[in-house]
C-alpha cells in the first residue's frame, strides 16, 4: 500500500481554502491598522529631517523641501511597486530576506535577515520613546517617569499582540483612521489658507536656521534626502507578513502595500506643500508638524486633535514590529537560522515567542536608554534602507531569470531603486556613524554570526539524528528499568507497576550513606521490603557523599558496561501536588536524579506523575 504525503506549501499562492483560523487572519483593512502604523507614523519626524537638514542653507534652502519630498515620493512609488512584486513572487512572507535567500545566496539573505531584525527592534524603542516624549511634552510633571511609562506602553503593546494580530489590529483601527484623517483634513484646510491661521505655537522659540547659512549643494539635498527617507521605514513590513493575511493573501497584502503608500505618499507631500506655502522655519522645542497644525486649524480644538492622534500613533507605531519580526523569525526558524521555538504558533495564530522576545530586547533598549527617544534616533532606519537595497537588487535577479513579459522595465525599475536606497544607506551611516549608527554596523555582522553558529549546531544535529536519510528498521531490544526509592508508599507500588509495563527486568535501587541515621532508614526499609516482596530486588547504593544523583548515574553506567545489548530506563516517580503553591514543600530528588541521570548517561529517563488531586 502506497501513501501519499503532502508536501508543505504545495497549494498554489493565493489558492489555498480556508481553514479555522482564517478568522484570526488579516483583512486589507485590519492589515493597513496592524502593519502600517509605522509607516503612517512617520509623517511626524520625516518632514521635520528635511526641513532640520535644509536648514543649514538659511530660507534658501527650506525652499528645496517639496522637490527633495518628491524624490522620496518617487523611491515611495518604486519601493511600493517593488514589495508588490515582492508579495506575488514570495507569498510565504520574509521580504527581502526571502528575496535574497532565493537569489542572492543564504549569506546576503543574512544581512537583510539581521538588518530588518535591528530596524524592527529599534523601531519599537523609538516608537514607544517618541509617543511617550509626546506625552510628557504635554505634561511636564511626568517626565521624570519616562521610562516606566515607556515600559507600560511596551506592556500593552505585548499584551495586545498576544491575544493575536487581529485582536490588535482592531483595537488600532480607531487611532489610525483618526489620525490620518486629521493629517488629510489638516492639508485640505491648509491649501485653501493663503496664509497661517495662527503661530502660536512657534512664538517665543528660537529659530532652528543656520546664522552662517551655507549654500545648497547636491551633498545637502543629498543628506536632506537620505533624512527624509526615515518616513519610509515600515513599506516593507506587509511584505514580510503575508501569512498573516486571509485568502486570497497574496491579492489582500498586495492592495494593503498599494493603499499604505497611497495615503503616505498624499500625507508627505501635502505637508511638504504647506511647509512652503506658509513659509515655515524649524524651531527650538516645537515639531513641524504642530506648527502646520496651528497655521492650518488654528490654536484651538483641532490643534490638540493632531497633537493626542500623533502622540498615540508614535506610541503604537512598535505594533508594525510586532506584526512583520515573528514572520520574520519564524522563516529563519525553519531555514535552522534560529531556534526551532520562534516557528511555533499558539492559538490566534500568534507567534507567542517571537512576540515576548522582541518585547524583551525592546524592554532592554528602554531601560539602556533611559526612556531617551534621541539616544536611539540615530540608529534607526539604517537597518531597513540595508534590506530595501537587498530587496530590489534581488529582484533585478529575479526578472532577469524570469524573463516575463515587460521584464526589462520592472528590472530597471527595481535597479533604480536599490542604486537610490544603497547611496541613502550609505549617506545615512556616514552621516550618524558617531551619533550611534556605528553600534548598527557593528551588530550587523555580530547578528550573522550568529545566525550561522544556529545553523551550524542543526546541521551537526542534523548529522547525528541522519535526517533525509531512510533509518535501520525497529527492533526490540531487552530493557532494564530502574526505579529510585527512598521509602514504602503507593507512589512506591505505581512506580513498580508502570516499570513492569516497560521492561523485562525491573530493579528499585536506594541510596545508603555511611551515617547511624541513614543506615538504620536503609535497614528499616530492607525489612519492610522483605515483607512486602513486591517481587522486584531493592539494589543498595552505598555513597560516601551525599551525591544521590551521581550514586544513581554511576550504577546506571555499570549496568550498562556489563549489559551492553541491554536498554536502560530510569524511571522517576513523583507526586504532584494540587495546588501549584505546593511544589515549594516537595525535596526536587526526582529533578536531582534525572539531571545527573542525562548528563553523565545516555539511558531513558521516564518522570511518572503521582496526582495527588
Amino acid at each position: 500500500m502506497s501513501v501519499l504525503i503532502a508536501e508543505p506549501g504545495a497549494v498554489p499562492a493565493g489558492e489555498e481554502p480556508p481553514d479555522c483560523g482564517e478568522r484570526h487572519r488579516l483583512t486589507a483593512v485590519t492589515g493597513l491598522a496592524a502593519l502600517s502604523l509605522d509607516a503612517m507614523a512617520s509623517v511626524a519626524y520625516g518632514p521635520e529631517a528635511i526641513v532640520l537638514v535644509l536648514a543649514a542653507a538659511g530660507a534658501h534652502g527650506l525652499g528645496c523641501t517639496l522637490p527633495v519630498t518628491l524624490a522620496i515620493a518617487a523611491l515611495l512609488a518604486v519601493l511600493v511597486a517593488s514589495y508588490r512584486q515582492v508579495i506575488a513572487a514570495f507569498p510565504d512572507g520574509g521580504g527581502s530576506y526571502a528575496v535574497a535567500r532565493t537569489h542572492l545566496g543564504a549569506r546576503t539573505s543574512l544581512v537583510a535577515a539581521a538588518s530588518l531584525v535591528l530596524d524592527y527592534v529599534l523601531n519599537v524603542a523609538v516608537a514607544v520613546t517618541a509617543g511617550v516624549a509626546a506625552l510628557t511634552s504635554a505634561f511636564p510633571a511626568l517626565y521624570p517617569d519616562r521610562l516606566w511609562l515607556c515600559l507600560a506602553v511596551l506592556v500593552l503593546v505585548t499584551g495586545v499582540n498576544l491575544r493575536g494580530i487581529v485582536e490588535s489590529a482592531k483595537a488600532f483601527i480607531v487611532p489610525t483612521a483618526v489620525f490620518v484623517g486629521s493629517i488629510l483634513v489638516l492639508i485640505v484646510v491648509g491649501l485653501f489658507r493663503s496664509s497661517p491661521a495662527s503661530t502660536v505655537t512657534a512664538a517665543g522659540h528660537a529659530s532652528a536656521l543656520a546664522d552662517n547659512a551655507s549654500s545648497v549643494g547636491a551633498l545637502l539635498l543629498l543628506k536632506a534626502f537620505a533624512s527624509g527617507c526615515a518616513a519610509l521605514t515600515g513599506v516593507e513590513a506587509i511584505a514580510n507578513a503575508v501569512p498573516s493575511f486571509r485568502v486570497p493573501r497574496v491579492r489582500r497584502a498586495q492592495r494593503t502595500e498599494v493603499a499604505l503608500g497611497a495615503v503616505l505618499g498624499v500625507m508627505l507631500i501635502g505637508l511638504s506643500v504647506l511647509i512652503g506655502r506658509f513659509h515655515l522655519q524649524p524651531v527650538q522645542g516645537v515639531t513641524v508638524l504642530a506648527q502646520l497644525a496651528d497655521a492650518s486649524l488654528g490654536h484651538d480644538w483641532g490643534f490638540y486633535v493632531i497633537q493626542f492622534a500623533t502622540m498615540i500613533l508614535l506610541a503604537l507605531s512598535a505594533n508594525t514590529s510586532f506584526g512583520g519580526l515573528p514572520v520574520l523569525l519564524e522563516l529563519l526558524a525553519r531555514d535552522n537560522y534560529l531556534p526551532h521555538v520562534f516557528a511555533l504558533k499558539a492559538d490566534r495564530q500568534v507567534h507567542r515567542h517571537g512576540v515576548l522576545a522582541l518585547a524583551a530586547v525592546s524592554a532592554a533598549l528602554l531601560v539602556f536608554s533611559g526612556g531617551d527617544t534621541d539616544t536611539l534616533v540615530p540608529m534607526f532606519a539604517i537597518g531597513v534602507f540595508v534590506g530595501f537595497t537587498i530587496a530590489q537588487a534581488g529582484m533585478v535577479k529575479h526578472w532577469w531569470l524570469e524573463r516575463g513579459a515587460g521584464w526589462r522595465g520592472k528590472a530597471l525599475l527595481n535597479g533604480f531603486g536599490a542604486v537610490l536606497t544603497g547611496v541613502a544607506t550609505v549617506v545615512v551611516t556616514a552621516g550618524k556613524f558617531t551619533e550611534g549608527a556605528w553600534l548598527v554596523v557593528l551588530m550587523l555582522p555580530l547578528l550573522v554570526g550568529a545566525f550561522v553558529a544556529v545553523h551550524r549546531a542543526y546541521r551537526r544535529i542534523g548529522e547525528r539524528l541522519g535526517l533525509g536519510r531512510i533509518p535501520e528498521p525497529p527492533h526490540r531490544e531487552r530493557s532494564v528499568v530502574i526505579v529510585p526509592v527512598s521509602s514504602l508508599s503507593r507512589l512506591t507500588s505505581e512506580a513498580l507497576s508502570a516499570a513492569a509495563s516497560l521492561g523485562d527486568e525491573v530493579r528499585a535501587v536506594t541510596v545508603c550513606h555511611p551515617d547511624p541515621e541513614d543506615r538504620a532508614r536503609l535497614h528499616a526499609l530492607e525489612r519492610a521490603w522483605a515483607e512486602w516482596d513486591p517481587g522486584v530486588p531493592l539494589v543498595r547504593l552505598t555513597c560516601e557523599r551525599r551525591t544521590l544523583g551521581r550514586s544513581v548515574a554511576v550504577y546506571v553506567r555499570e549496568v550498562t558496561a556489563a549489559e551492553p545489548a541491554t536498554r536502560v530506563t530510569v524511571l522517576i516517580p513523583e507526586t504532584e501536588p494540587e495546588r501549584l503553591w505546593q511544589q515549594l514543600l516537595q525535596n526536587q530528588r526526582g529533578a536531582v536524579v534525572a539531571h545527573a541521570v542525562r548528563r553523565e548517561t545516555d539511558a531513558v529517563i521516564c518522570r511518572l506523575r503521582f496526582r495527588l488531586s
